[in-house]
């Protein structure tokens, strides 16, 4: 059976069939219309943007970071350009074969390799990180022959921090390092005009001075605008703004008198502080033992922490600011100067000294040094009497002590301009409460008052403390915030803004009371415990000498009987100011464990002020006793103090200035 077909039928179907195949292909072409207007139309704007930011690259310029001076210009921390390996994490597939093929061409030591692994487990994933840093010529030539073999491999020209002196001052000045995740934390907080300044920067102050004055030596950011090719290399520059560098600080310490005094300690331990009464300016901001801060610019090997951070003798502690002592008799013009100021004792008032006090059923006793009979106040400063001063201590009270001494400087923080200071210790009965949790223990009891009034007992303070506290005797109650900046130079503008140490409130010290303790104190040089020491001194100044208990002793034990062991032993001590009618310095020194004040600690305070007043620098005689405790008064012949160079080596001496010793 034949069946007919519909041509109609079939050529309308073919038809609606074309037609909706026509349709979608016009829809679908309507959609790619649509699409292209939205892209090219709508949002032009923003697409051209990416294209031109793939264009163009905006790059960092990092400044030059400030120099740091001390007051006579000599440099103490400048900057160099070094050339460094550095690696891109995210170009490269395989590290551990990278790196040995690199070593194969510029030598990557070990530490190297652990300093690498450190920063890779701390940076982000973009950051270049370095392998090896200041290159020679040599190596640089060599890489560079070889740079195609290594993807993500680059030199690159970076700024190094240099401490030209090494261990002088390290302290003080501090040291930077490479920012550290927990930085990059506290950095998000920062305003965005701040942290903007920071792109580029991967070092920032760790320590001291860089640290303090951070933001004034970090300088202000650059950038450069480069037009870069699809490989992302750069073509030509568009546009550029040079950075500004960082200001520089030029310091109130006199470098090369911090030099003498370092060396003066040896290989002891301790801190001394000498500040300028007349307006808080700090000349000497000494601890020892030090170290070099050079160690911390690239990165501190694992070795080199180590030694640092597991010597006994703790070289990172910074013994001026935060190392707290007793300071012993130390304390006694002090306590007269309160006693005084509260109508406690008269300078006439006299006590049987008859070298033992009773409180309690207990008996306090006096040195073996000391001799019986009646004292004034001048002649118990002068000799030192222990009894003198339990008796005073008894009469005040805690409460009173404190309140007169704490306007001093005294368990407080002096606000000097470095971070890191601590409080130390000048007890009262809220300070107890406060110090211990156990309810027996935070009773304050009559006994231990006593002990207060010869600086031992719960008195801790630090050599900042006591130096800044005989600053205002020596300037009669004015009183600074002690400062090592004096002023901020832009090196740009060639200003220079002057800091002004700040100015407290003046204590009411009346100038009859303030004549009584300067004069004690002098004649602790001329017939006291440290007459040896300034025999033959070119002028007149009022000292104390301290020895101060490293440990208690217990029930029935003798000093003799713990001697033996070094870092048991008594600290030696000494607080001063010079010259007596017009004082243009106070300072105050420890020597650790190093017996009698007169012994370690005035030696040294005579040489600063020898220095200081008169330009005179002790001969290498007189330096290599003395840092054996060895010495009184000066011996050898002494030389000027600008006839001396700052340190031996002709680079290093090259920095010294002509100019004589600062007054």
């Amino acid at each position: 059976m034949v069946v007919l077909k519909n041509l109609h039928q079939e050529l309308s179907r073919f038809r609606m069939r074309v037609l909706a195949a026509g349709a979608f292909v016009l829809f679908c072409f309507g959609l790619l219309v649509a699409r292209l207007l939205w892209l090219q139309v709508a949002q032009y704007d923003s697409f051209a943007e990416r294209a031109e930011s793939n264009r163009i690259a905006v790059v960092p310029i990092v400044p030059n970071r400030g120099l740091i001076k001390d007051r006579n210009g000599v440099v103490l921390a400048s900057n160099y350009s070094a050339y460094t390996l550095e690696i891109n994490p995210e170009k490269v597939a395989d590290l551990d074969a990278t790196i040995e093929a690199l070593g194969q061409v510029i030598e990557i030591q070990l530490r190297d390799k652990r300093r690498f692994k450190r920063l890779l487990e701390e940076a982000k994933h973009t950051d270049s990180l370095p392998i090896r840093t200041k290159l020679t010529d040599e190596e640089v030539a060599r890489f560079t022959a070889q740079r195609f073999r290594f993807p993500g491999v680059e030199i690159k020209a970076r700024l190094f921090r240099s401490y030209p002196l090494g261990d002088v001052g390290a302290h003080l000045i501090g040291y930077i390092g490479r920012i550290n995740q927990a930085e990059k934390k506290t950095m998000d907080d920062w305003e965005e005009e701040d942290l903007a300044n920071y792109r580029g920067t991967e070092y920032i102050g760790k320590l001291g001075l860089e640290q303090a004055y951070e933001k004034e030596l970090h300088g202000v950011t650059g950038f450069e605008q480069v037009e870069t090719s699809a490989g992302g290399r750069a073509v030509r520059r568009l546009d550029h703004k040079p950075p500004t560098p960082g200001n520089t600080l030029n310091l109130s310490i006199d470098i090369k008198l911090q030099a003498l005094v370092e060396q003066l300690f040896g290989e002891r331990r301790g801190a001394l502080v000498a500040i300028d009464p007349r307006n808080g300016e700090v000349l000497a901001f000494v601890s020892k033992p030090t170290f070099d801060p050079n160690l911390f610019v690239d990165g501190i090997d694992a070795d080199s922490w180590r030694d640092l951070n597991e010597d006994i003798d703790k070289p990172l502690l910074n013994r001026a600011l935060r190392g707290t002592y007793p300071p012993g008799s130390t304390f006694k013009p002090l306590m007269a100067m309160a006693a005084l100021n509260t109508g406690k004792r008269s300078p006439s008032t006299v006590i049987m000294d008859n070298l033992t006090f009773s409180f309690g059923g207990r008996t306090f006793g006096s040195p073996e040094t000391d001799r019986a009979g009646p004292k004034d106040m001048r002649l118990a400063i002068v000799s030192s009497s222990n009894v003198y001063f339990y008796s005073l201590a008894n009469e005040m009270g805690v409460d009173l002590i404190h309140d007169q001494l704490e306007p001093f400087g005294l368990g407080r923080k002096t606000e000097i301009d470095v971070q890191g200071e601590v409080t130390g210790d000048l007890p009262s009965t809220e300070w107890k409460r406060r110090k211990f949790k156990k309810p027996e223990q935070q009773k304050w009891y009559a006994g231990e008052t006593i002990s207060l009034g010869i600086g031992q007992g719960y008195n801790n303070f630090t050599m900042l403390q006591m130096a800044t506290a005989y600053s205002t005797i020596a300037s009669g109650g004015q009183r600074y915030k002690p400062r090592l900046v004096r002023e901020i130079e832009d090196v740009v503008k060639h200003e220079q803004r002057r800091v002004a140490s700040d100015a407290l409130p003046a204590l009411p010290l009346k100038p009859a009371d303030v004549a009584v303790i300067q004069n004690a104190m002098n004649g602790v040089t001329l017939e006291g415990t440290s007459r040896q020491v300034f025999l033959g001194a070119g002028y007149q100044s009022g000292g104390k000498t301290g020895t101060a208990q490293a440990v208690g002793l217990k029930a029935g034990e003798k000093y003799s009987s713990i001697k033996a062991d070094e870092r048991k032993r008594d600290h030696s001590l000494y607080v001063a100011f010079a010259p007596v009618d017009n004082p243009t310095v106070a300072l105050a020194v420890i020597v650790e464990n190093a017996g009698w004040g007169s012994s370690s600690a005035a030696p040294i305070a005579r040489r600063v002020f020898d220095y200081l007043l008169l330009g005179q620098y002790p001969s290498e005689e007189d330096i290599a006793k003395t840092q054996l405790g060895q010495t009184f008064a000066p011996i050898g012949t002494p030389r000027k103090a600008a006839d001396v160079p700052l340190l031996p080596g002709p680079a290093v001496s090259a920095l010294a200035p002509a100019s004589g010793a600062s007054r």
